[in-house]
Order: C-alpha cells, then sequence, then structure tokens
C-alpha cells in the first residue's frame, strides 16, 4: 500500500514531550514532527546499509555536499525535513519494512506507530524494486533517487567528479603560458600557490570559506584564460598580453581569421573562444567549491596533506630540485600575477615618458629649404616588405634560396645602373604589428604599443614623409594595399594622396589576408603616379603585403604589360595552396614564408629595372622578424634595410655609416635602432651631414 494511505489511517498522536529528543521542535530522534505523518526518508533517515547509504561526495546532493546543519561551527541550527511522497522503491523500505531499521532510526514514538500499522514485509510487494522499474524511481526521486537505486554508479560518478575537478585545478596552477614551456615535467610540481590556498580555506569559517571558494575558482578560472591569450601572443608576437594596452588587438587578429580562414573561419573561431573562457570561468569555480567541500569533510586528512605538501615544496626550493630541467617548486602563477601588476604600472607611466620624448625633435626649427637639400629633383621611395626580418638571411633552411634572390636582384639593379648599400635596424616589434614598426621608422620615435601609435598620430610630430612635404619640393604619396577600411591616422604622416587597396584599380581575388599582390600594387603605382608625363619629383611610402602571414596562396610574378585589372591572378590563386594545409607542418610555413619573400624581392627589383631611372632613389627594409614558428627560436628583431640609388652621390652622403655593398647585408654590419633612422637620414641629406647633433643618436 502507498504511503499516503498508511498515513492517513494513523491515530492521533498526542503532544510530544519536552524532553522526548533533541529536535528543534520534535521529540524525535532526527528532528521530525512527533505527530506529523512519516516523510520520505532523508540521508539521515536512511539504514546505515552499504546498499542504501546515498554516497555524501556526490555531486549535485546539496545535503551532501554543504557542511551538515548543526555540526559544529556550521553557524546554522538543525532544521525538520520537508514532508514530502516517498517514491516507492528501495527508498521507503526504512518506513515500510520492520526489518529495515528499528523505530528509533525513524523519529520515535510516531515512527514505531507506522510500522505498527504497517503489513507484514511478506504482503507488502511494493517494497521492492523490479530493474524495469528502476528508471522510473530514479525519474520521480531525482539525483538522490538514482543514487540509492544505484550506489555503485553513484560512487564512481561522485569519485570521478572529484578527480577530474582536482585535474581541472592542478592544471590551472601549473600549466605555462608559452606552449614551448609545455612538457610533461611542467606538470609534475608543486604549486605554492595551491597550497596556500588549501590551508586558508581550510582555516576560513564555513560562510566566509564558500565565499572565498567561489572567488579563488573565478580567480583561477581568469588567470588559466590569460595563459592561453599569452600563448597566443607568445606565438606571434613573442611577448605576453598586455592587460592595458593590447584590447585593440584582437580585432587585429579577428580580420586576420576573416581574410585567411572565411567569414565561417571568423564566427567559429569567435564562438570556440567565448565558449573557452566561458567554460573555463564556470568550471573552475565548481571545481575549487567542490575540492574545498571535500577537504572540509576530511579535514584531518586535507590538514596532514597540507602540511606535507608545504614541507615539500620548501625542501625542493632549498635543493633545488627539478625533473627534466623544470623545477619541481612551482610559482608560476604568483610571478604571472606580479609581472602584470609591474607591466599595468609601466604602461600607466609610459604615456607620459613617451610625451617627453616626442617632444624633443632635433629638426622641428630646421627650415624648410635646409631640409633635404642632398635628394632634390629625386624620386624618393620608402618601401616596406612585410616580415622580411633577419630569419630569411641568416637562417640556413632558407638562407642559400634568399641569397640567390638577392644575387638576382643586384644583377638587375646593376644592369640598369644602380647600387646599393645594406645595414641593419631592430624593429620595436617581431611577429605582427607592422604600422608600429612603419610609424616608428618615419617618426624617430620608439612606438612600440597601440597607445604610443595613438598618442603619436593624434600629435603634431613631424614625420619623414611630412618633412618631405614640408619642403613643398615633393608630392607625397602612399601605395598601402592593406589598407581596407578609413585610415584617418593616414593625414598625420603627411601624404598628399593615398591608395588603399580599394582605389589600387584592382579586381582580381584576395591572396588570403594580402588583398593586392606586390606586382600588382607597384604596377599600379607606375599607372597611377609615377609613370605620368610632365611630373614633378614624388616621395613615395610603399607597402609590399604579398609576404604577410598565412603565406599561402602565393602569386607568382608575371609579366608587366599582363597586369590588367587583375583578374589575371584568379588562375594564379587556384593554383595556389591552401594555408589550412599549409600550417598543419611547420617547415611547410617556413617554406612558403621563404617563397614570399623571393617573390616580393623579384618584384621590387624588377620593378626598379624596368622603371626605375638617374632620379631614382629606394630604400627598402623588413618591417618586423617573422612568427615564431618560422624564426625557429631566434630572438632577434633585426630586419634588414638598403639604399638603392643610380647616382652615387646619393651613396656618397651615407658612406660614413659603414653599411655592406648590394642587397645583402654582411653578418657584422651596423645594427641600428629603428627609430634612429629618421634623423640619421636628415641628417645624411640635408645641408650639413657632418657635425650635427642627430649624427651621435645612440644606435
Amino acid at each position: 500500500m502507498s504511503h499516503t494511505t498508511r498515513s492517513s489511517r494513523l491515530p492521533e498522536q498526542p503532544e510530544p514531550d519536552e524532553d522526548a529528543g533533541p529536535g528543534p521542535e520534535s521529540g524525535g530522534a532526527d528532528g521530525t514532527s512527533a505527530g506529523a505523518a512519516p516523510h520520505a526518508p532523508s540521508d539521515k533517515d536512511t539504514p546505515p546499509h552499504d546498499a542504501d547509504v546515498p554516497d555524501a561526495d556526490a555531486p549535485g546532493n546539496a545535503a551532501a555536499d554543504a557542511e551538515p546543519a548543526g555540526s559544529p561551527g556550521s553557524g546554522a541550527d538543525p532544521a525538520p525535513a520537508p514532508d514530502q511522497e516517498a517514491a516507492p522503491g528501495r527508498g521507503t523500505e526504512a518506513a515500510e519494512n520492520p526489518e529495515a531499521g528499528s523505530p528509533s532510526d525513524h523519529g520515535g514514538d510516531a515512527g514505531a506507530d507506522a510500522v505498527t500499522e504497517s503489513p507484514e514485509p511478506s504482503d507488502a510487494p511494493e517494497t521492492s524494486v523490479a530493474p524495469d522499474e528502476a528508471g522510473a524511481v530514479a525519474g520521480r526521486a531525482g539525483w538522490r533517487g538514482w543514487r540509492v537505486t544505484y550506489p555503485g554508479a553513484a560512487r564512481a560518478v561522485t569519485v570521478g567528479t572529484t578527480v577530474l575537478a582536482g585535474v581541472l585545478v592542478l592544471f590551472a596552477l601549473v600549466v605555462p603560458n608559452r606552449l614551448d614551456r609545455l612538457s610533461v615535467g611542467a606538470f609534475l610540481r608543486i604549486p605554492a600557490e595551491g597550497v596556500l590556498l588549501a590551508a586558508l580555506l581550510l582555516a576560513l569559517p564555513p560562510r566566509p570559506r564558500r565565499v572565498m571558494s567561489y572567488v579563488v575558482g573565478a580567480l583561477l578560472g581568469l588567470l588559466t584564460v590569460l595563459k592561453f591569450v599569452d600563448m597566443g601572443f607568445y606565438s606571434v608576437l613573442v611577448r605576453p598580453f598586455d592587460l592595458l594596452l593590447d584590447w585593440s588587438l584582437f580585432g587585429n587578429a579577428a580580420d586576420w581569421v576573416r581574410e585567411s580562414f572565411g567569414r565561417t573561419g571568423e564566427v567559429v573561431a569567435l564562438i570556440a573562444v567565448v565558449a573557452l573562457v566561458v567554460a573555463l570561468l564556470v568550471l573552475m569555480t565548481l571545481a575549487v567549491a567542490r575540492l574545498t567541500d571535500v577537504m572540509v569533510r576530511n579535514r584531518p586528512v586535507a590538514g596532514r596533506t597540507v602540511l606535507v605538501l608545504g614541507t615539500a615544496w620548501i625542501t625542493c626550493v632549498t635543493l633545488g630540485v627539478q625533473f627534466t630541467g623544470v623545477p619541481v617548486a612551482s610559482q608560476i602563477d604568483a610571478r604571472i600575477v606580479q609581472n602584470r601588476v609591474r607591466q599595468v604600472q609601466a604602461g600607466l607611466r609610459d604615456g607620459q615618458v613617451f610625451e617627453r620624448q616626442a617632444s624633443v625633435d632635433a629638426f622641428a626649427d630646421t627650415p624648410p629649404d635646409q631640409l633635404l637639400t642632398g635628394l632634390r629633383g629625386k624620386d624618393v621611395l620608402f618601401t616596406f616588405i612585410e616580415s622580411y626580418g633577419r630569419t630569411a638571411i641568416d637562417d640556413p633552411a632558407m638562407s642559400r634560396q634568399i641569397d640567390t634572390a638577392l644575387t638576382q636582384g643586384n644583377s638587375r639593379l646593376k644592369s640598369a645602373g644602380f647600387s646599393s648599400r645594406s645595414g641593419w635596424l631592430r624593429s620595436p616589434v617581431t611577429g605582427a604589428g607592422s604600422w608600429l614598426a612603419h610609424s616608428t621608422f618615419l617618426s624617430g620615435l620608439w612606438i612600440k604599443n597601440q597607445q604610443r601609435y595613438r598618442s603619436l598620430t593624434t600629435s603634431d610630430r613631424s614625420t619623414l614623409t611630412s618633412y618631405f612635404r614640408k619642403t613643398g619640393a615633393w608630392r607625397t604619396v602612399g601605395i598601402v594595399p592593406g589598407v581596407r577600411r578609413a585610415w584617418p591616422e593616414g593625414k598625420f604622416f603627411g601624404l598628399d594622396h593615398i591608395y588603399d587597396s580599394e582605389h589600387l584599380g584592382y579586381n582580381g581575388p584576395y591572396f588570403s589576408w594580402t588583398p593586392v599582390p606586390d606586382q600588382f600594387s607597384l604596377g599600379a603605382f607606375e599607372r597611377l603616379e609615377h609613370g605620368k608625363k610632365d611630373r614633378g619629383p614624388m616621395m613615395a611610402e610603399i607597402i609590399l603585403a604579398s609576404s604577410h602571414n598565412p603565406w599561402a596562396p602565393i602569386a607568382h610574378m608575371i609579366d608587366w604589360d599582363d597586369l590588367g585589372d587583375g583578374s589575371v591572378y584568379d588562375k594564379i590563386k587556384e593554383e595556389g595552396k591552401d594555408p589550412k594545409e599549409v600550417w598543419k607542418n611547420p617547415e611547410s610555413v617556413r617554406t612558403e614564408y621563404r617563397r614570399a619573400i623571393e617573390y616580393s624581392l623579384h618584384s621590387l627589383t624588377e620593378y626598379v629595372q624596368k622603371y626605375g631611372d638617374k632620379n631614382t632613389v629606394l630604400v627598402f627594409l623588413g618591417d618586423h622578424q617573422p612568427v615564431p614558428t618560422v624564426t625557429a627560436g631566434s630572438t632577434s628583431r633585426d630586419v634588414p634595410v638598403t639604399i638603392v640609388a643610380h647616382d652615387q652621390k646619393v651613396l656618397d652622403r651615407v658612406a660614413d655609416w659603414g653599411w655592406t655593398d648590394g642587397l645583402k647585408p654582411a653578418a657584422d654590419a651596423p645594427e641600428w635602432r629603428m627609430d634612429t633612422f629618421r634623423d640619421r637620414f636628415l641628417t645624411a641629406f640635408g645641408p650639413h651631414p657632418e657635425g650635427s647633433a642627430a649624427t651621435a643618436s645612440k644606435p
């Protein structure tokens, strides 16, 4: 018979005696009202048989996971379990089967009366659960009923959940923030932060402990997200994420993904990133709370474990114990937080430092007629080759092919009457951030972050290009195929006209991120500006973007007369490689990078050979080193820089620079900071190249 029917036939109970038991409002041993009908058994009501006792560690059991009400230090009074209809099955045996427990186990006298009204066990078929009724029992009783019905599975879930929580928290505490430091030894460490946090959580009272566990979990989740972001930044920019200055770079990253892998790839990547961040925050918070509850329920063992681990950590630090070259005693999280605090402090001060630096300009008061007198009547082309770094020349895996391209280019230029000299410049960035390198080169200031870039482009600082314009002796233009949207900063650089990717007459396909192939960009410059008749001298800033990451597919050289509107590149792109396939293998990436640099060098040297004349002066350089996948461990930030001229007098002006003859700088050629080039150049080609203070710029 059902529990409800049986309860309706119970005789009216007398008022409970005050001495009947310790419950808050009841004489029952478990706090159940003496006159109330028997309720569905709680964890405390269940008889102490292993098969029927729900595991206190199981997830989802609020009564089990929380500190027991009324326990010492809990800060809460015991409360009676709410009345509810008991689900049939094994969970009701304690109330209906006199052999399942004594009356004292179920509420004192009231429990005894209820048992008296029950039929004999042999006459109660509802006390057993057939296998096909298990699902119904679990469905009606929820997680608690499922635990009682399947104790073995419930125990496995409990243990598994606790183990997974521990693994997740340990992973968060010891995982490095750089991909190149991931190793087995990195995870076999004792994290000092984990030991200290465990001791703190054990020492706190229940309510503050619960709050602190949530706070610690959320912060640990955020720290893990930061580590993953650092991994990406180290993989591209070879530096950690700047909490104060780098947020704008996520937009650039999204643009790169869209242009390289399509709109669908961008959406999928965005969804994956958001899902990962949310999952880390939620799961880490739950994991820390879970482990905190387990420690509290096993306080003696947890206390001894914390003591042992703390002693072991101190011992390992003292003795310098390492495993696979990695210190066993870890404090990586404390160091990351400490470095970030210093980084933010430095970022806050950097604005004032930069403002003082920008206020100093050795040529600000120079009359226009005394600027760049050594180049009057010349066409001066400042050309940046994307990702053209020292690795392309020095790395044995690609130096032979690049050396061949430079040798061939040098022969072309010599056949057309040109000479050249080359050196090294040290870029403020590596892997990415071309606009920071461009502005460093042109402004004579070290533009190492986005804050400095914004400050520069909103100031009245004169750049190398704006000094050309200031003289009134040159028309200044920009060929910037990488610009695909409004670029208000362009006015700051002193350019009379800017040709972005939408105004070069190109109707061909994108090559991944690259909107316009280099040969077409140079051909458009010739068609739109340089090739015009009866024009005056010009200065041009030209960006060659075909060697931009991901370096696939790559265009190849065609006849200059066949460029047309760029439609010819449709077939060339189809014949190229898929970037997703290329990036599956680092060696393939390095090979395609090298091929892209070769293409850019061929495009530029062939252009000068074909369209250059006695008044042409070319300054070309790389903006930064490629990503670490290509540099293969090199920490150099050097990029090649070359001056090409038909007039030998131009090169005579820089004879004291000590640069190497030809397009390839020697390994021991001078290395200057990129921000020193502007003043050196203005000095060399001014009226008095010797004796100027600018020549004393620190390399």
